[in-house]
């Protein structure tokens, strides 16, 4: 597996519940920038709409060695997954404050995968709480380390 992109920022701001692989319809020069790392989930997100679920603002940069058939950067894509994962997320989505991430994008076995999370929202004062308590582990972590 070779990882093209990371949303690093979707495990700060999301407190995410539930992972799904998922596979992705592209275009021909889409396939080729996303094999040289050439793309950005930083605000891309995931909707559920008529019983298909959509990827809207992935970045997926023009190809290097495109024509004018390149693809259109920001075009919205689908994604694709199971039934029974795709009936999931049509209940789940439909709650309060639950949204669809892309928390990473990868090559598996000459294809690319995106990895979808449903997730909640955090508040600011979640977000200092789990950086707090994650400092507070590595010191422990790191105060064991010094006593053996």
């Amino acid at each position: 597996m070779k990882e093209i992109a990371v949303n690093r920022q979707a495990f700060h701001n999301y407190e995410l519940l539930e992972k799904f692989e998922a596979g992705l319809v592209l275009t021909g020069t889409e396939i080729k920038s996303a094999r040289e790392g050439r793309v950005n989930l930083r605000d891309a997100y995931g909707l559920v709409k008529s019983g298909e679920v959509w990827l809207l603002n992935c970045h997926i940069s023009p190809y290097s060695h495109g024509n004018y058939a390149n693809h259109d950067p920001l075009r919205t894509r689908k994604l694709l997954l199971k039934r029974s994962e795709i009936s999931r997320l049509i209940g789940r989505t439909t709650e309060r404050g639950l949204t669809l991430v892309p928390l990473r994008m990868y090559l598996k076995d000459g294809l690319l995968k995106c990895e979808v999370a449903l997730a909640k929202g955090r508040k600011v004062h979640d977000k200092r709480e789990v950086s707090r308590r994650k400092t507070i582990e590595k010191e422990t972590k790191q105060a064991v380390r010094e006593r053996e």
